[in-house]
């Protein structure tokens, strides 16, 4: 996982020496938005963008959900890295169809040549102005449920504004503890650092599957954008965070309402589709080698993810 200084690639780690052994991630570095608007520099086009993405990483897995559920897969295609994720950090098995790259990286100096900061998916592109719209997932997946509507016919809103107030609160809640929770510990290099975040990640899980005891979804009855957050987290869980990442207090199916609340959103239409599992294992244990030195990938768990979810009752 380097990074990029200046357009210029280095393979180099986080410094968690600078932080007290605590994994500090950094933030997006392209911010635009995609508005159905007349004026709007980014307008929404059938085959104007492109998004590229990993299928082991639960930030880009977001915006595929997205894309699948708000019926954009013929809008907007995709280019799919490899999982495995090494010195030159994330790359494609062959030259990807806009520039003819083979790294992720050239796309981001594409973009803006002297670029410096770390090179992560998903990135949605434009192919009109030749530049990166976001490489923010929590924005790509809100200009995908509202900004292409009128071109979709899909107005289905996981974001509706009566929800708002309570959406934002359990995504800032969720991030934090749970979707970054799970890194800060699996990248933490100090025995304190560890345990502040595996405690934090647990009494968050705990706060959660209470809540799903007496709520179908985060944010009540409707089924919204916290939830999709959410469950690229949870489907990733036991088979990589339990032991990859020493998060292992308990796994998912040891929560009698996360585990049916993730299954629940398992078998959403066509969500399957978008989990792959040996691009999930195959990504965090291969490449992360100061974690996983060996690079041996697991064989199990095995997953009943189709059973009966319970979640109507």
């Amino acid at each position: 996982m380097g990074k990029l200084v200046e357009g210029v690639w280095h393979d180099v780690w986080y410094d968690t020496k600078a932080s007290g052994g605590k994994f500090v991630r950094e933030d997006a570095g392209f911010r635009d938005w995609i508005q159905n608007q007349p004026d709007a520099k980014f307008q929404p086009e059938s085959g104007r963008y492109h998004l590229y993405v990993s299928l082991a990483c639960p930030w880009a897995h977001r915006t595929l959900i997205f894309r699948k559920i708000k019926g954009l897969e013929e809008h907007i295609d995709v280019t799919v890295v490899c999982p495995d994720m090494l010195s030159e950090g994330w790359v494609m098995g062959l030259p990807e169809p806009l520039f003819g790259h083979t790294r992720m990286h050239q796309i981001y100096t594409q973009a803006k040549p002297d670029y410096t900061g770390r090179v992560t998916v998903p990135v949605l592109w434009d192919k009109k102005t030749n530049t990166i719209v976001s490489n923010e997932s929590s924005e790509i997946i809100r200009m995908f449920n509202s900004e292409f509507n009128q071109l979709t016919g899909n107005h289905d809103d996981y974001y509706p504004e009566a929800l708002r107030p309570v959406i934002d609160h359990w995504n800032e809640f969720i991030y934090p503890n749970i979707n970054n929770g799970v890194y800060r510990c699996g990248f933490a290099t100090t025995q304190d650092a560890y345990e502040e975040a595996y405690d934090s990640l647990f009494d968050a899980l705990d706060k959660v599957e209470e809540h799903l005891a007496h709520n179908r979804y985060l944010a009540g009855s409707q089924l919204t954008e916290a939830d999709w957050r959410l469950f690229t987290t949870l489907i990733r869980f036991d088979p990589v965070y339990v032991g990859h990442f020493k998060c292992n207090k308990q796994r998912i199916v040891d929560y009698p309402n996360l585990n049916g609340y993730m299954k629940e959103l398992y078998q959403f239409p066509q969500v399957k589709e978008t989990v792959d599992f040996y691009h999930i294992k195959r990504h965090y244990y291969f490449s992360h080698t100061t974690i996983n030195p060996t690079q041996i990938v697991p064989k199990g768990p095995e997953m009943d993810l189709m059973s009966e979810h319970g979640r109507d009752k």
